[in-house]
């Protein structure tokens, strides 16, 4: 039942079948999926349900992280959730495959997580993740081998339309363009959009932006229409075994963890003064990688507080703060965006002064905003109204409506 895969590059593959029915299978037609099974119950809940609507359901376990890659922590969650992972697979009867992307994720993940925080920036490992591992080489796994779909337990929609008007010249191009480059016979008077979950709390489209246009088809999302306490009662009623199970907390795959403790293992302490809004030094920093824009907790000056971070000086190695919350310094009006992922490749296309809501942490308020096109590779945003704590290296997530646009990486 259990196999290991050893396979380290994972070409790019894509199933030639598009489809546009995505709460049962297509009468007549293969209906493998592979679930991402991770032992936590939003993705044994979503396997339940796979089933009952009748798919041909198999499961993977990813193992990206182990204490043999190098660095250490407190906990092994990997193992605890792979035996989980194997339970629920025995109790729903279905295979479980381990899949080894730990080098990977050691290459793509935490190495971009520790490069980003030396460069001042405050990265989300989770978004990388998902970019990086499960919507590419395990989506890729999954097509190599024979499955019509790939299922996470995310909290997240697909939905499907037909148009209601003919592409225009540009669409028709792009559309031409993607089916051949991708091998699709898709239908191009369907169009497909991510939406945010019924349970707007528990959303998670603004971990998955980065999936491809030409995947939609083939990602199912069992969960998406429900909200986390259905979820977990529904858990309970069938009996899963991990139904008690608490949610997972930490940095993605490798666990609860103390932030400067797991910097400290790649990063070195660089000491250097601490700057209040009058230009006073009134205490030292341990190294400008353990702060980002906004931040109250661990600002040690033994002063009158709290105290907030406003800039990160990385050239003179010097950390500003304020000890007013309502300091104009903490407001940002402007940024870009770069490294932008267009899920509806309508707007990858010259925009000026485009509408729409953006957020740029997860369950953060989602705010109204406009974005402009410098180039091929950068935008710029400017909100409505001014955003607090705004660092260099957070996503942007973009949406109208319930539809996820897409989004980008913080200047």
């Amino acid at each position: 039942m259990d196999k290991l895969f050893k396979k380290k590059n994972v070409l790019i593959a894509h199933s030639p079948l598009f489809r546009s029915k995505r709460h049962s299978p297509p009468k007549g037609e293969s209906k493998k999926v592979l679930i991402a099974l991770s032992g936590g119950i939003d993705s044994a809940v979503s396997a339940h349900l796979l089933i009952k609507q009748g798919y041909q359901v198999e499961a993977a376990f990813m193992k990206n992280w182990s204490s043999t890659k190098g660095l250490k922590y407190n906990e092994c969650p990997w193992l605890v959730d792979r035996q989980d992972a194997l339970r629920v697979a025995a109790f729903l009867r279905i295979p479980l495959h381990t899949l080894d992307f730990e080098e990977q994720y050691k290459k793509n993940v935490l190495e971009y997580f520790f490069k980003e925080y030396e460069a001042g920036r405050t990265p989300n490992p989770d978004v990388m993740c998902n970019k990086e591992i499960k919507f590419k080489l395990l989506y890729n796994w999954a097509m190599d081998n024979g499955f019509d779909y790939l299922a996470t337990g995310h909290y997240a929609q697909v939905f499907s339309r037909r148009r209601h008007s003919e592409p225009s010249a540009s669409e028709a191009k792009n559309l031409n363009l993607r089916k051949r480059s991708f091998g699709c016979t898709q239908d191009d008077a369907v169009e497909w959009e991510l939406l945010r979950s019924k349970d707007e709390f528990k959303d998670q489209t603004y971990f998955i932006y980065n999936v491809k246009t030409e995947q939609l088809p083939h990602l199912l999302f069992p969960i998406g229409g429900m909200e986390k306490k259905q979820v977990k009662e529904l858990a309970k009623k069938i009996g899963l075994p991990n139904a008690g199970k608490k949610e997972s907390m930490g940095l993605c795959f490798v666990g609860r963890i103390r932030l400067q403790d797991f910097l400290n293992q790649k990063l070195k302490e660089l000491p250097g003064p601490i700057i209040d809004q009058s230009g006073k030094e009134i205490g030292k920093h341990n190294g400008l990688h353990y702060y980002t824009i906004g931040q109250r907790q661990g600002i040690k000056v033994g002063a009158t507080g709290p105290y907030y971070v406003v800039k990160k000086d990385l050239a003179a190695n010097t950390l500003h703060v304020t000890n007013n919350p309502k300091d104009k310094s903490l407001e940002t009006k402007e940024v870009q965006i770069h490294s932008i992922n267009w899920i509806d490749k309508n707007f990858q296309f010259s925009i000026f002064n485009f509408q729409c809501y953006g957020r740029f942490r997860h369950q953060g308020e989602l705010v109204p905003l406009k974005m402009s096109q410098i180039d091929k590779n950068h935008y710029q945003i400017i909100f409505n109204k001014p955003q607090k704590a705004i660092a260099s290296g957070q996503s942007l997530v973009l949406y109208k409506g319930k539809t996820c646009l897409g989004g980008g990486v913080i200047v």
